[in-house]
Parts: C-alpha cells; structure tokens; sequence
C-alpha cells in the first residue's frame, strides 16, 4: 500500500472511523495497488463508516502527511505484536490498551515488571503519549492531548506503588522511597524509550510515563514553518538560540531535531545538558556528548561549567531555569560557541523578560548589551488541536537584527511586536499571525483560533 493510504489508515484509526481489522481486509480485497480514493469509496460502499466529511478530511491530511516520504511509525496494516500470555494488549479494533489492574497485587514482582513493560509498548502502537498510573485515581493515557481512561478500577496506594516500581532497579527504587520523587528515562526491548516521573502525593505513589520519539524527526515533519530561517539559525558558530513554550509543547522533539540537523550538515564537537537524556543522539559528522543531570553531572550549572573545559563548539542545555545557569549559557555564547537552550515561555516578548529578569538591577544593563549581541533567535511554539484529529503545530520565530537589539539595551520589548510585523521578510512571524493562517487553512477551527488570538483585528475575521 502507498503512503497515502498508509496515512489514511493511521489517521483513521485514531479518530475511531474503522478499526485495524477493517484495513486488512479492505487491502486483502483492493490490493496492494490501490489507490487512496478507492480505499475511502470501498468504506464507503462497504458500510464501515458513512461520515463522508469525516473521510475526506481524513484523506486530505494523509496526503500532507505523505508528503514527507515517510510512513506512519505504527502501520495500521501490520499485525499487532504479539506480548506473553496475560500481558495487555491494544485492543485489534483500535481500542484502548487494557490490563487488569485489580489483580495486580496477586501476581509476582516478575509478573508485574513484564506486564508493566507491556502495557507501556501496548500505550506507544495505540500512539498514546503519556500513561498515567497514580494511587486514587483510574489509570488514563492522553492521546493528541486528549485525556482518556484505560480502566475502571481506581488504583490503591499499594497496587500504585507495584507498578510504578516494577521496572525500578533496587538503588532506583531506593532513591524513589527515600526522596519522594524521581525522574529518569526508561528503555525497552523494543527499542522504545519514555521519560518518566514519579512522585508521592495524598493518595499514595503516582507515576507519568511520556513516550519518548525513537527517531529524530526533519524540521519540515514537525510543522515548523520558515524551516529556512530556522538552518539559517544554525549556520552560526557563536551566539544564543532560545526553543520555548509551555509543558507539552514538543520541544524536546524540537531540540533533537537541530541537534539532528546539525549532527548531520556539520563537523563539530556537540555536549548536550538533559534532565533526562530523551532522545539518542548517535554521532554522524559531529562528535555528539549527552550527559545527563543526576546522572553524570549534578546540576546543569556544573554540566556548563565542565563543557566549556571539553572544547565544544555547540552547547545544547535542556533547560535554562536559574540565574547562574543563564549567566553561563550567555557567557558562552559570547565566547564563541553556539548555546541552544529551552525555557517555559510562551512568546518572544514573554522569553526575553524572563531571560533579564533574573539579573538584579546593579546587572541589567550589562546582561541586555550582552544579549542584545549574542542572541540569534527565539523559536516559540504550541500544539493546538487540529480539526481533523490530532495535533497542530504554531510556532513563532524571532530573528535578531540591529532593531530588535535595539530594543534589548533600551529594555523597551513592548516595541517588538511591531519589529517582528515588519520583519516577515527576514522570516519572522507572530504566533497569532500563525495561528490565524492555521485557521485559513482549515487545520484548527475557529473556536481554537479564538482561544489563542488576542488581536481584535484578526479575531474579527474568525468565524464559529
């Protein structure tokens, strides 16, 4: 079957208009030549969904999502996996992973860490991104975003505590009881990876376990636009590039993305800073470095520090969140290495207050000329709900020129709106202004247009 149709049959599944069975049979009959109309007519004819609507918007974003040359990571044509005997299992029609928790405190520790691993790996080809397991609460995964149950039973503190220390090692689940919280990454036999957090509350053990990419995705894949200016971006060899926006707004998924890009278009030493490591980097043309927080180093100040003792030319830090980190990661970018760095900030504007505010007053005037020169570009994103199912990317991009570093010294950012409006030439854009052409296009609705624009000009323009 042709990407396409593969698309289709992925999408598909996910928003519940057939099941997996259905496209084994509906290829069985079609053959492996048919085309993407004749797979949605056979649907049609056939009586296994009568939403045409719903079918064609399906089909029109598996033809984008085929664009890339690249077919969906779970073929909905493919077999499920087989898992041992009592393991859970996605349900063939394309249902939720299930498991019974009710009988957890039943079986062996061996039991429970085999099953825990399979539910986890039945969560990733369902195309979960989270699964949550906490005591007081029925166990959900969230899907595009969306908050879903996997089973009625609510979970005790003790049947909490077996599952979310079934994969532990015994100095993990030492660290876990001791401290209370724990983060780390977890791989499995098939290859799949997720970053985990657990944690104690009133009800007893909770755990969140977020399924890591196995692959490092192109820019152009993510939905980023101007993917141009963002290589642009990475041409530099000094200077402080900024990936923000809130949790769960991919980008880690981002951050490996660049590091990929550069990995692979050029020759140079690459330390990446993660807490945890996610996303594997495997070296190419670059020497690439990742240390992990906890792990191999004690904070990312002290990473920082180390790698510019290591001869870096490229320095990836998971997270800018104090002062002595920030101060760090400027110092070096001034000094003639490339900072790449993620905060938790919802906008250009947004980004360079918090950014300087961390100062004290007796600094600021130092650390914004020092910004003002060093910075190359800040890259804002969110994920929105689509209108076809899934996920959205809007991303908004801020390039330095002499008038936004102008803006920096004189500590005026109520200024960079206007910059930003008539920098769309250089690549810039404004996050409402994608937002609005998402609209136009028919990717979100009006509803999640209004929910994320502010301007009273374009929300005029946003129908309901």
């Amino acid at each position: 079957m042709n990407n396409e149709i593969r698309w289709f049959g992925r999408l598909g599944l996910d928003k519940k208009l057939f099941t997996r069975a259905h496209c084994r049979s509906l290829r069985a009959a079609l053959g492996e030549s048919a085309a993407l109309v004749d797979f949605a007519q056979k649907i049609l004819d056939d009586g296994i969904c009568a939403d045409v609507d719903a079918l064609e918007r399906t089909a029109g974003l598996a033809q984008k999502k085929a664009q890339s040359g690249r077919p969906p990571l779970d073929d909905p044509f493919d077999e499920p996996v087989a898992e041992p005997d009592g393991a859970p299992k996605a349900a063939d029609a394309g249902g939720v992973p299930s498991f019974a928790f009710a009988e957890v405190t039943r079986l062996s520790a061996d039991d429970v860490r085999l099953r825990m691993a399979a539910l986890l790996m039945a969560c990733g080809r369902y195309g979960a991104s989270d699964l949550h397991l906490s005591a007081g609460a029925r166990p959900f995964i969230r899907q595009h975003r969306a908050h879903q149950f996997i089973a009625a039973h609510v979970l005790t503190a003790d049947e909490s505590l077996r599952l979310n220390t079934a994969l532990l090692t015994d100095a993990q689940r030492t660290a876990f009881l001791e401290g209370k919280d724990f983060d780390f990454t977890l791989a499995l036999d098939d290859g799949s990876r997720y970053r985990v957090n657990l944690m104690v509350h009133k009800n007893g053990p909770a755990g969140c376990y977020r399924l890591v990419p196995h692959r490092v995705r192109a820019l152009a894949d993510l939905g980023i636009r101007n993917v141009a200016v963002i290589k642009k971006l990475l041409t530099y060899h000094n200077g402080l590039i900024l990936v923000t926006g809130p949790v769960g707004a991919g980008k880690t998924t981002t951050l490996a993305s660049l590091v990929g890009l550069l990995n692979e278009q050029r020759t140079d030493h690459i330390i990446t800073v993660e807490d945890p490591i996610e996303v594997v980097q495997s070296a190419q043309n670059c020497n690439v470095t990742q240390r992990e927080v906890g792990r191999h180093t004690r904070t990312f100040f002290t990473a920082l520090k180390g790698a510019l003792r290591e001869d870096p030319d490229v320095i990836v830090i998971g997270e800018l969140r104090d002062l002595e980190t920030i101060e760090m990661a400027i110092t070096a970018a001034e000094t003639g290495h490339l900072v790449i760095g993620t905060m938790h900030t919802s906008d250009a504007a947004t980004t360079l207050n918090r950014l300087l505010d961390v100062f004290p007053a007796a600094q600021q005037a130092q650390i914004r000329a020092s910004v003002a020169e060093s910075l190359r570009g800040i890259i804002c994103q969110k994920l929105l709900p689509a209108a076809a199912g899934g996920v959205v990317l809007a991303c908004e991009i801020m390039m330095n020129n002499p008038a936004i570093a102008n803006l920096i010294r004189e500590n005026k950012p109520q200024g960079l709106r206007n910059v930003m409006e008539t920098g769309v030439k250089e690549g810039m854009c404004l996050m409402e202004s994608v937002v609005f052409e998402l609209y136009t296009e028919g990717r979100i609705t009006g509803a999640t247009a209004l929910a994320n624009i502010s301007n009273r000009v374009l929300r005029a323009r946003v129908r309901v």
